[in-house]
């Protein structure tokens, strides 16, 4: 005899909650953003500063160029101490990744924390218009998780 699973009772309400959860209702707004031509100097500052380990890149009119991360700031230190060469002239055009992956803040939640898994990111940038309006990280997932169960599996 096969195992069986049991997942108690369901009511059809609480299921059509949960297919509503989009990516906008748990996205950062607030974002830390860099420009092209900021040196990574103050990249790196700015992020053990906050404690975050990287934010998009924009230009003057809020469209995404790219993303620069803590690993792009250390490849840089790297290069730099290597080469032998100032770090001071490195800007973030040089070492930002440009070819970027967003997410639409209309996703499903669950769909979202799919693609976290299938492409082994740590954030994506959400877009409207054009312009950048959020981010979406595995933490935002991990705590719309425990509101829902809040919501759901202890009343």
């Amino acid at each position: 005899m096969g195992i069986i699973s049991f997942q108690g009772a369901r009511s059809k309400t609480k299921k059509q909650d949960e297919t509503q959860i989009k990516v906008s209702d748990y996205m950062t707004r607030d974002l830390i953003t860099f420009s092209p031509n900021q040196p990574v100097m103050e990249v790196i500052e700015t992020l053990v500063k906050h404690k975050i380990s990287g934010g998009p890149v924009v230009n003057d009119q809020n469209q995404l160029l790219g993303i620069i991360s803590e690993g792009d700031c250390i490849k840089q230190l790297n290069e730099s101490r290597y080469y032998n060469m100032p770090i001071d002239d490195a800007t973030v055009d040089k070492f930002m990744v440009k070819d970027v992956e967003t997410i639409d803040g209309n996703l499903n939640i669950f769909d979202a924390a799919n693609k976290f898994i299938q492409t082994k990111r740590r954030r994506f940038p959400i877009l409207e218009d054009g312009k950048l309006v959020g981010q979406i990280s595995q933490k935002d997932v991990m705590k719309a998780a425990l509101r829902m169960n809040s919501q759901n599996w202890h009343k």
